[in-house]
């Protein structure tokens, strides 16, 4: 629900953001599909409230980093979604220069430090923002995205460890949609809830409904504070669900068709939506116009990605460093 502290005429754009995410995303699918985008090609679709509510409360400057399924962080964060499409598509005007792809993004220009296929692979690189930030001091905050299938990672807990000692200004924002890629969380965890290995650590935690975007909004509204003022870390466990499977092509026969269908009448876009409409925010043609202008954006930002050229074999070691 709207709180008071939200203006309503403010939360249109976060509509606005969301729709972006999902028909980015689906054009991306329709893409894959004419095998104009190759490899592994991992979907947000179904958890964009939570990239939202989070980076919608973060300034350019902070830091963002994601993992595998990272499109929706980019964008949340304020990248430029024809050079994002590219850069999935590989071409050379992409933000890596085509060389990256869906699962390493770079986003330099609008915070987004990277993203990595390595499950919790980014965590402790954003712990090392975050102590630059408090060095820096200039009330930045790092805020690093990960799945439950992280929470098993040494390297989670270890930075959670030295993120508590050093009260560094990160923030943990777990994806909980309850699969490891085909895993459930019950399969690998006898800890139901990844806050509570926060709480281990002496670090304020929440579990929200990820799937309700002013839910997430107002967790991360105090978690940013928090980090900001130099309380040290925070972590958001966020309830959500992927509505597609692992990667594009994963028939995704480990999961219940009746939990699909669940998590459908939970899409956080539908759910805000009905909100704002019930406060009366916005109306049926707006809500069209949203879309249309969303789906737009994303076939222009497609056609730039096309139409765009291949990587110079000679570019092939540039961007690389050690």
């Amino acid at each position: 629900m709207v709180t008071k502290r939200e203006n309503p005429t403010e939360l249109v754009p976060l509509l606005r953001t969301m729709w972006l995410i999902r028909a980015f995303e689906e054009k991306v699918s329709a893409l894959y599909a004419m095998r104009e985008i190759r490899g592994l090609l991992h979907l947000g679709i179904g958890q964009e409230a939570v990239a939202v509510g989070t980076c919608s409360l973060l300034r350019t400057d902070d830091y963002v980093f994601g993992g595998h399924r990272s499109h929706g962080h980019a964008i949340a964060k304020g990248a430029d979604i024809n050079r994002l499409m590219a850069e999935i598509a590989g071409r050379a005007t992409g933000y890596c220069a085509g060389k990256g792809g869906s699962m390493h993004i770079v986003a330099l220009d609008a915070g987004f430090v990277t993203a990595t296929g390595v499950v919790g692979g980014t965590i402790p690189l954003a712990l090392g923002a975050a102590f630059a930030a408090k060095e820096k001091s200039k009330g930045q905050v790092a805020v690093v995205f990960f799945g439950d299938g992280a929470g098993q990672a040494g390297a989670f807990h270890e930075s959670l460890n030295i993120a508590s000692l050093w009260r560094l200004p990160v923030i943990f924002v777990c994806e909980n949609n309850g699969y490891a890629e085909f895993t459930p969380l019950s399969s690998h965890t006898l800890i139901e809830r990844l806050a509570r290995h926060a709480q281990t650590y002496k670090i304020p935690s929440n579990t929200v409904d990820g799937n309700d975007l002013l839910e997430v909004r107002e967790a991360m509204t105090k978690a940013v504070q928090h980090a900001r003022t130099g309380k040290g870390p925070a972590f958001v466990e966020c309830l959500t669900h992927r509505l597609r499977g692992h990667y594009e092509g994963d028939p995704a026969k480990y999961r219940e068709l009746s939990e699909l269908a669940e998590w459908k009448e939970k899409d956080p876009i539908a759910r805000f939506t009905r909100e704002l409409k019930h406060r009366k925010v916005v109306a049926d043609k707006d809500i069209a116009a949203i879309e249309s202008e969303a789906r737009k954006l994303t076939e222009q930002a497609a056609q730039f990605a096309l139409a765009s050229p291949w990587p110079a074999p000679g570019e092939v070691a540039s961007q690389v460093t050690a």
